[in-house]
């Protein structure tokens, strides 16, 4: 941990830490609870809800969390190591979201349904083209050589706020996904609520961790 955070207060740092430990945990259980009621492989529909919330609410969340100074597991570790991983677990991320949106494409071509015409349909492949498209904007941060002309200060910072963006569509879709009639069939009461609160907080978490790590810092000098 920098000396900054180590001069912060304790109580506030300890807060953060359990406050990260939380998230991680939530978004895991979250996971494990849509892979239970989607029981992945009992139809060739199970894989969708299966593989989209196991790329956006565990390996993008894990994958940007990798960063927390407070709450990462490997916050020991160099930067580099850190990026290196960060870009694995976002290049499953995009593999499980492209293999889910390949099983609903497949799936309501099968049954003769037409394509993308709910808002979880639209913004759902939005984000699966935009996570693509994040990732391959990784690729000069972890090697330089390919950022000729640019500032890697400038391009940390514009990769942070795409990054957040896309999460924030990442979530946004999950929280769609969540109103759809499969879900709200499979659920009801206190449980819906419950499993929405989840893509909603971890989003708040992530969102407050890419704001004072990038946006809160000082304009870049041009």
């Amino acid at each position: 941990m920098s000396a900054h955070h180590e001069s912060e207060p304790k109580l506030y740092r300890y807060s953060r830490t359990v406050c990260g430990v939380f998230t991680q945990v939530l978004c895991a259980l979250f996971s494990v609870f849509i892979t239970v009621l989607s029981r992945p492989g009992s139809s060739l529909f199970s894989w969708h809800p299966f593989l989209m919330t196991l790329a956006f609410s565990f390996f993008m969340t894990e994958a940007i969390l990798l960063f927390n100074p407070y709450s990462s597991p490997i916050k020991k570790l160099k930067h580099k190591t850190k990026g290196r991983l960060h870009w694995i677990l976002q290049g499953l991320c995009v593999c499980c979201a492209a293999a889910g949106l390949a099983a609903i494409f497949y799936n309501k071509s099968l049954n003769d349904k037409p394509h993308f015409t709910s808002w979880h349909g639209l913004i759902g492949v939005l984000t699966v083209s935009v996570v693509g498209l994040q990732s391959l904007g990784g690729l000069p941060l972890l090697y330089p050589k390919l950022a000729k002309g640019w500032s890697l200060a400038k391009l940390k910072r514009y990769h942070a706020a795409s990054g957040l963006l896309t999460y924030l569509l990442g979530s946004l879709s999950l929280f769609l996904g969540l109103c759809s009639a499969w879900f709200s069939s499979s659920v009801s009461g206190y449980v819906w609520y419950l499993a929405v609160l989840c893509p909603v907080l971890c989003a708040l978490v992530v969102m407050n961790q890419v704001t004072n790590a990038y946006m809160a810092r000082k304009p870049m000098q041009y």
